[in-house]
């Protein structure tokens, strides 16, 4: 982590607070602001941590946002994201030599090979010069945040969690947020279609114990790999090989089978009794809502180990924009090749970050007959951590780039009628709050890849439109327009919603010729002139399956929080915010410095 430090200075990526922070929310407050400046700030080093509440000063740093830019990524990669892309299309396309000179330049590019793999080392590493057994460990010796008022307690967020199959002939690297319950037990948030889950149900079944190690720090590029989505059973570690050109070096835990790098900052070594669960959470995670508190795994704690001076790495979640935006590119952009063994006919996708990535995919293919773009997305739906996606939106080759927002919205818009839209059932992320049920929910998609004739709205301006909103929906707060150059402008209402909104869609019918698409929201806590948010909000809100109506070329989304007027029977989450006191107390410290139009903006 030292060598990471010194090449963020040397790049002038790194600020430095030496200022006395809480591990409680004023650390995680400040990483929160920082990474929605432009261009993601700087990655923070926090040299002076306490513990307010047990009087605690820990001798190590806190490191966070360390890959959020676009640049950082790149730095701390060694190489241009794309060149990884690059390498990983030429391996899939590698093909038998014809010759002599082709064997030659394959024999040179399998040696380039021999480094992937992962090297077991005798003997212990860095990363075990500090030993803490029976009575000495206690997790509270780390300085592991807690990121939101209404957080289960403190989470680790940075976590390499190390699993093996029951047979041992599986290992799995992965990325868990990690709940500390008390000085030796861990919270192990393993959702169901994660491989250490799989895992677990092999040692369940088998009535053993499992074994874990989770590492902390090191190589930053370690943890990117926790979260690389890799086939079940394939090492996530081979893909640091593939990228360093080095193979991670491995020691074994000192109560585990398992084996870790041996230059991370921190091992948490312990055992899953797979008979007990408890309840994890509510945490506010990366959807921008507070995760409910649920039943998971519980891992005893029988090691921890630390380099001499480590470095404690964090990151933060909750309303986009955040870190995640600039791994998930890079995560994007490296993994586009093996998508494309799925779906050959992929021209590029992108999964913008206020959609909170599972939410919404856009994806431009080469459409070569009827139906393909339907193809398309059962494609997208069962391929691995794609089959997540609740929304897709499928263009053709002539559409804008991807990142072009506006445009695409525009090409979209021009092209749509109700047929494009395409709804069905299938798996949800368990983050996923607005389905009915748990885990299963409404997918959309939409095809653009065909244009539709379709004749524009006669539209008029928001006040005269507000004027006769109002007259058939009282409970009607505020109204804008966007897009209104496309022949299906969208049309938003904020609502004090007193039924259910089917049924204000439907009293809107009698206006259809002025309205071709209606999103209704809440008017507490949503800007109807900010889409950046909007889109945040509505995304996150909608089951397709429940949400959506259609009445001639009009159609609504529904993208209210849902209560017992929607039938809806689960508890609804709040959204994640900041607690006001805190940000009030580091602005008299003088810490705080985001804007306050960026405040506002992204709804702190």
């Amino acid at each position: 982590m030292k060598k990471s430090i010194e090449l963020l200075k040397q790049n002038n990526e790194l600020k430095i607070i030496d200022e006395e922070l809480d591990i409680y929310l004023e650390i995680p407050h400040l990483a929160y602001a920082e990474v929605k400046k432009e261009n993601g700030g700087k990655a923070l080093l926090f040299t002076n941590v306490v513990d307010k509440k047990s009087g605690k000063k820990f001798k190590e740093s806190v490191l966070m946002n360390v890959f959020g830019s676009y640049k950082r990524c790149e730095l701390l990669f060694g190489r241009t994201i794309e060149s990884v892309a690059d390498e990983i299309t030429k391996l899939l396309h590698m093909k038998p030599p014809a010759g002599f000179f082709d064997k030659l330049a394959m024999a040179g590019e399998l040696f380039s090979l021999k480094n992937i793999f992962p090297k077991k080392l005798k003997g212990s590493g860095p990363c075990q010069e500090i030993k803490y057994l029976d009575e000495d460990i206690d997790l509270y010796k780390l300085p592991v945040l807690t990121t939101w008022e209404q957080d289960g307690g403190p989470f680790i967020t940075m976590g390499q969690v190390y699993t093996q199959s029951l047979d041992g002939e599986m290992v799995n690297l992965g990325m868990y947020r990690l709940q500390v319950y008390d000085k030796n037990h861990l919270g192990m948030h393993w959702q169901i279609h994660k491989d250490s889950s799989h895992f677990f149900d092999q040692y369940q079944k088998a009535g053993k114990k499992m074994p874990v190690s989770v590492a902390i720090g090191g190589d930053p590029l370690y943890t990117w790999c926790a979260t690389a989505p890799l086939p079940y059973g394939v090492n996530e570690l081979l893909m640091y090989g593939l990228i360093k050109k080095e193979n991670v070096k491995l020691v074994k835990s000192i109560t585990t089978p398992l084996y870790i790098p041996q230059d991370v900052d921190y091992v948490i070594e312990g055992w899953v009794d797979t008979s007990e669960m408890r309840v994890e959470g509510p945490f506010g995670d990366h959807t921008g809502y507070y995760t409910l508190a649920e039943p998971y795994p519980v891992m005893e704690v029988s090691a921890i180990t630390t380099k001499t001076d480590p470095v404690f790495l964090a990151t933060v979640v909750g309303k986009p924009p955040l870190e995640d935006k600039y791994m998930g590119w890079a995560t994007g952009k490296i993994f586009f090749p093996l998508l494309k063994t799925t779906a050959p006919d992929l021209i590029d996708y992108h999964m913008p970050e206020n959609a909170g990535f599972h939410n919404l995919i856009l994806a431009k293919m080469k459409p070569l007959y009827k139906g393909h773009a339907k193809q398309f997305m059962h494609a997208f739906w069962g391929a691995g951590q794609m089959s997540f996606v609740k929304h897709a939106i499928f263009l053709d080759e002539n559409a804008p780039k991807l990142e072009e927002y506006e445009a695409i919205a525009a090409y979209v818009l021009d092209r749509f009628t109700p047929k494009s839209l395409f709804i069905t059932e299938g798996i949800l992320d368990a983050l996923d709050h607005s389905s009915p049920e748990n885990l299963v929910g409404g997918k959309l998609g939409i095809d653009a890849t065909t244009a539709h004739t379709v004749e524009a709205p006669q539209l008029l301006d928001d006040k005269e439109l507000f004027a006769k909103v109002k007259e058939v929906i009282p409970e009607a707060v505020d109204l804008h327009q966007f897009m209104k150059k496309t022949k299906n402008p969208i049309t938003v209402i904020s609502l004090k919603k007193k039924k259910n909104v089917k049924n204000y869609f439907d009293a809107l019918v009698e206006l259809s010729t002025h309205i071709r698409v209606v999103v209704f929201v809440d008017d507490a806590k949503n800007d109807i002139l900010n889409p950046y948010m909007l889109i945040w909000r509505v995304t996150n809100n909608i089951d397709a399956l429940r949400d959506i109506f259609i009445s001639g070329l009009m159609v609504g989304l529904d993208g209210t929080s849902k209560n017992m007027l929607d039938g809806f029977n689960r508890e609804w989450p709040d959204d994640v915010d900041c607690t006001s006191s805190v940000v009030d107390s580091l602005k008299r410290k003088g810490l705080w410095d985001l804007e306050e139009k960026l405040y506002q903006k992204y709804q702190l």
